[in-house]
């Protein structure tokens, strides 16, 4: 039933002028299914505290709440279209009076951890694009029919949800940015294998995969006490997240998959200089897919001791500076960083190893991440001691991934299976970081075991180095470029 309203508001959206792209009806179903959610987490509040014999104040006013504006009930418990505001009635409360309110909860909260934050959070960085009050009408008499009070309800809501951002990361545009493959994640998080207690952190977080991943995997180990489950809500998951519909989509998916006021800030993470990291900013486990081949300006590079244009390069240091000594990490980059031979490129490597043991590289095959060409590869280290050995997997597959044949969890066993042991096989090998050019630090795939392998690089990724370097000459004839303008001025002077 669920799948089948979630087809109907996608279907409803398509016919709206105010929403054109998969990007565009995940936005719009979110806001509207996290205040549906809202409802229900209130009336959950209420029954608890009834048989604990407490009160419970309302976190919205009457006028503001679900059951008044959006779905009024008659007598039979259907909605009351009498009461209910519908055309442009709707719309313009939701506009100017339930949107204006829910953005004041920000500046009234106690703490950035309660749901009163996220309500104002929310609610200050999206809009609604819904031109139609009838649109909206339909849609929210189809969001009313979901319900989220068992955790049955919630799993396949939160499965469902998870499509639709699958399908968004595969729409094109920008929506690719959104989705790591869930086989991936899971993969990585058997590997890096987080612990009650333990915090986990994504500077990168995206719509939440890793952290959703990582709460559901720490759930299902074992019988937890109550004090876990607290530790799981509270002060397990940590994440930032730089764009708007990004950060609105990673709330409403941990939500849904059952932290009630997920620690998502909506920051840009790079902004924070690393040399100002104190011990309690730090985390035990990063898990995190960041984005690479963006660019950052000039002032934010200087937040961090090896300047890069590249995004990707700036969260890895990141990364490195915000882990505990003892801390783990499982990061996805882009396969270029380990052979690249510009100076940031060498020199981060180097310091990635002599900071860190960067003990496991997982080299990913091309299509795994849907509408990107380029290749990448995971890297699996722990803080506070130097890498001596770097164990390698080779992920090859019989088939060409792609949006009819994604990449699955069976696809990662062999490599999940060998990784304990780091054993060698056909798919696998070690490479001791002593045997490794100390100039160029040189950590590229290459597959000992593989002889009917070709040494050459793919096409996609010389012309991604190439236009790399093409930028980075750029830069350096820039900076050259205004040293000697100041020259001839102060000259002139």
């Amino acid at each position: 039933m669920f799948e089948q309203t979630f087809k109907n508001i996608d279907d409803t959206l398509r016919k709206d002028a105010g929403c054109s792209s998969e990007l565009d009806y995940v936005e719009q179903t979110s806001w509207i299914l996290f205040l549906k959610y809202l409802d229900d987490f209130e009336q959950e509040r209420q029954d608890r505290a009834e048989l604990s014999g407490q009160s419970c104040a309302p976190i919205l006013k009457p006028e503001f709440q679900w059951k008044a504006w959006a779905a009024p009930k008659d007598w039979a418990g259907k909605i009351d279209h009498r009461a209910a505001l519908s055309g442009d009635d709707l719309k313009e409360f939701v506009d100017h009076q339930l949107f204006p309110y829910l953005k004041q909860f920000k500046a009234e909260a106690e703490g950035p951890d309660t749901i009163q934050y996220k309500i104002g959070e929310i609610f200050s960085e999206i809009k609604n694009k819904i031109q139609s009050g009838h649109t909206l009408r339909e849609v929210i008499e189809r969001v009313d029919e979901l319900k989220f009070r068992s955790h049955a309800e919630k799993h396949e809501m939160s499965c469902l949800y998870e499509d639709k951002i699958k399908n968004m990361g595969n729409a094109g545009r920008n929506g690719g940015e959104y989705y790591t493959p869930r086989p991936l994640i899971k993969t990585i998080i058997k590997v890096v294998r987080p612990k009650i207690g333990e915090t986990v952190y994504d500077g990168a977080a995206g719509s939440a995969g890793f952290l959703c991943e990582a709460f559901e995997y720490l759930r299902h180990h074992g019988e937890l006490s109550s004090a876990d489950l607290e530790t799981l809500q509270k002060r397990t998951f940590f994440g930032r997240e730089k764009k708007s519909l990004a950060y609105v989509i990673g709330i409403m998916n941990m939500i849904l998959h059952g932290v009630e006021a997920p620690s998502i800030a909506h920051v840009n993470t790079l902004q924070e200089n690393i040399r100002d990291l104190q011990e309690k900013d730090r985390f035990n486990v990063v898990l995190a897919n960041p984005p690479f081949g963006g660019k950052e300006r000039a002032e934010v590079q200087q937040n961090f001791p090896i300047k890069s244009g590249e995004t990707a390069f700036l969260f890895l240091q990141h990364f490195i500076a915000v882990l505990k000594a003892g801390g783990r990490a499982g990061i996805v980059i882009k396969n270029t960083f380990l052979s690249n031979t510009d100076n940031a490129s060498v020199s981060l490597r180097r310091k990635l190893l002599e900071d860190c043991c960067l003990h496991t590289v997982l080299d990913l095959p091309g299509g795994v991440f849907t509408g990107a060409g380029v290749k990448t590869v995971v890297l699996f280290f722990e803080k506070g001691r130097p890498t001596e050995k770097i164990w390698y997997y080779q992920l090859n597959l019989d088939r060409k991934l792609g949006k009819t044949r994604p990449l699955s969890e069976d696809d990662l066993a062999e490599f999940v299976e060998l990784e304990q042991s780091k054993a060698d096989s056909e798919n696998s090998w070690t490479v001791d970081v002593a045997a490794v050019d100390k100039a160029a630090f040189d950590l590229s795939v290459k597959n000992p075991n593989r002889k009917d392998e070709a040494a050459l690089r793919e096409p996609q990724e010389i012309l991604e180095e190439m236009r790399q370097l093409d930028e980075e000459a750029a830069e350096i004839l820039a900076k050259i470029g205004g040293l000697l303008e100041n020259g001839q001025e102060q000259c002139h002077v």
